[in-house]
């Protein structure tokens, strides 16, 4: 850890060495919010170019235009800030923070590889995920607070969407959590190492299924099409952001591309076996090298982050956007009972295969068919002796493992 390194290394005060760490950590987390954003808005417009059989931009930075989201900002940092005389001023200039806090938050609780991760807890995907929804309570105000019938509508839409496809994302977000038997990201993606036939995806049918209901889901929770009806230009001119212009006006979709980045790395984290190459020659080279190995395995899943966030874009710009009650629809008669079939199948299926074959893996192979618990060191809970406090502390090691530590007594 970094407060560690200064206490021990540097003899820097605890105090301070606990604030010079969460500057640290929230330079780091900044960079990582902003930087994807920068990179997927340009290629939002390179493929909708393409699929449009247009070149998009080609201008600003050379022949590709790599610095079009540079000029998007300059451009807009200039705008005036502005806001409706009908606007509730204070809730019409917080709303976009909100938004801006709300997904910055969650990327406190995401493993960037092995180990790397700002803050590091047994309930982290709950914790992510629960930071994640509050995004709504922003686009809400905004909608509220903007004096403006179509903001309005907007808003309540988002409301009535995200709530209604947060039911979805929560069970096909736990059938990974049932299958590791751990909330924490870390030991999720430790468990899949190996080779690719560990990840969750192909642990068993319904795990393969519910990556795809999770993937469909996060474009609504995203409000992406064909699920962006709190935008909706083609009926409600801009939704909910209709009254906003300048920086206030790309906050929202900063919010938006971050958001996209994180449910697409939380997605690889759960399901594709996060920072593994799924080579398992090549993921024991990593470890090998250790530092190194870690700079590469954030490599590998920003690489797979970066292929989901390509399908987001993609899926936009090819299917039609939908009507708010198919909308609807699609999640209440569809996504919730499918979703709630597959955790019940994940549920059942290594009690099915105890039964039948006497063990929870289909392959007798110890190669092809490790259980999962062997993959990752239990974790040792505490334990009280007579006579004595707790004698046991829960530390991650530098292996991302987790392990008991002896207190003093």
């Amino acid at each position: 850890m970094i407060s560690d390194f200064l206490t021990d290394n540097l003899s820097v005060s605890p105090t301070l060495a606990t604030i010079f760490a969460a500057v640290i950590h929230i330079a780091l987390l900044g960079a990582f919010f902003g930087l994807p954003a920068f990179v997927f808005i340009w290629a939002e417009r390179k493929v909708a170019g393409r699929i449009q059989d247009r070149l998009g931009p080609t201008r600003v930075g050379g022949k590709f235009g790599w610095l079009q989201s540079l000029a998007d900002g300059i451009k807009l940092i200039q705008k005036e800030d502005l806001a409706p005389n009908a606007a509730d001023r204070m809730l019409f200039r917080l709303a976009p923070y909100i938004v801006i806090v709300a997904t910055f938050g969650a990327f406190l609780f995401l493993p960037f590889s092995e180990g790397w991760v700002a803050v590091s807890l047994e309930v982290g995907l709950f914790l992510a995920l629960a930071i994640l929804s509050l995004e709504v309570l922003g686009i809400i105000l905004a909608g509220y607070s903007s004096g403006s019938k179509w903001s309005l509508f907007g808003g309540m839409r988002e409301a009535a969407q995200m709530v209604s496809y947060e039911v979805p994302l929560g069970i096909t977000a736990v059938i990974p959590v049932l299958i590791a038997g751990s909330m924490d990201l870390n030991v999720i993606g430790q468990m899949q190492a190996g080779w690719f036939w560990n990840w969750l995806v192909f642990h068993d049918p319904f795990a393969f299924l519910a990556f795809f209901v999770f993937f469909t889901v996060t474009l609504a929770s995203n409000k992406r099409a064909p699920f962006d009806l709190a935008e909706a230009e083609s009926e409600l001119v801009g939704g909910f952001h209709t009254e906003y212009s300048g920086m206030r006006w790309s906050f929202f979709f900063l919010g938006e591309y971050a958001a996209m980045f994180f449910v697409s790395a939380l997605g690889a984290l759960l399901f594709l076996g996060g920072w593994w190459t799924g080579i398992a020659p090549l993921d024991n080279a990593f470890r090998e090298l250790g530092y190194a190995g870690r700079v590469l395995g954030f490599v590998v899943l920003m690489t797979k982050s970066g292929v989901l966030v390509f399908v987001q874009i993609w899926i936009r710009w090819t299917l039609p956007r939908l009507r708010i009650d198919q909308v609807m629809t699609t999640c209440l008669k569809y996504l919730v009972p499918i979703s709630c079939f597959l955790f019940l199948g994940a549920v059942i299926w290594p009690l099915a295969l105890s039964a039948t074959l006497g063990r929870t893996t289909l392959s007798p192979d110890l190669q092809f068919g490790q259980p999962l618990g062997e993959r990752v060191p239990a974790v040792q809970r505490p334990r009280v002796k007579s006579g004595g406090p707790r004698t046991s502390l829960l530390d991650h090691t530098t292996e991302g493992r987790l392990v008991g530590v002896e207190g003093n007594r």
